[in-house]
């Protein structure tokens, strides 16, 4: 009896000792998350007959060169970084997979990223899509036995229809939290990406293609 209760003793103080190492591992280094998601598409029609050009987001961010932190449970942090571009080109790759694979309705779309803001011409396109990035984050604080993992994100859509020069706008700002007992820094990415899908699903939501146009389907 002793002897099981001793080893049952050694098997709690070694968890124990897990979480507390996992979470005092602090490097100071930067972890880059990637936010892009493969989209499987869901219609096997062909994609609808309008240009749309979505242009790099502009970053208005305050702090530009991280997404945030995970502070350790014993002190130090670990810094959250981007993987790929700078976030208004990843922003912009990212609604454009999201168009192609899924967009309005469900169906299909021609989508093309510009290399860079204010290039596309009126002959090149039938909707340029733009955008402002005014929040993009992940912050996490490791505590006994959990870390919280707080995401938000928030940005502003314009729709220019070249054919009419109207423009419709959308603010989007969402965000996300969870607590998990064994963390890793995949789930601070997968929560950000879940949290900008929201986004650009509300943005779907909140709009509509009508002829070569983006309307508000409000």
């Amino acid at each position: 009896m002793k002897q099981t209760r001793a080893r049952r003793g050694l098997g709690i103080l070694f968890a124990v000792s897990l979480v507390v190492g996992a979470g005092c591992a602090a490097t100071g280094q930067t972890v880059p998350l990637d936010i892009q998601q493969k989209q499987a598409a869901v219609s096997a029609l062909a994609p609808e007959p309008v240009r749309i050009v979505i242009e790099p987001f502009d970053d208005r961010r305050t702090e530009k060169t991280r997404l945030g932190l995970r502070t350790h449970l014993w002190g130090g942090v670990t810094y959250f970084g981007l993987a790929g571009e700078r976030p208004g080109e990843v922003l912009a790759q990212a609604l454009a997979e999201r168009l192609k694979a899924r967009g309005w309705k469900d169906r299909a779309w021609t989508v093309r990223v510009a290399s860079s803001a204010g290039t596309t011409a009126a002959n090149e396109a039938d909707i340029v899509i733009s955008g402002q990035l005014l929040d993009f984050s992940a912050n996490a604080k490791s505590r006994i036995f959990s870390t919280v993992v707080n995401t938000s994100s928030k940005f502003v859509i314009a729709a220019r229809n070249l054919g009419d020069r109207s423009t419709t706008t959308r603010n989007i700002e969402g965000s996300q939290r969870d607590t998990i007992f064994w963390f890793d820094d995949a789930d601070a990415q997968q929560l950000l990406a879940a949290t900008v899908k929201d986004g650009f699903d509300r943005y779907l939501a909140e709009t509509m293609i009508e002829g070569k146009a983006v309307r508000s389907a409000h």
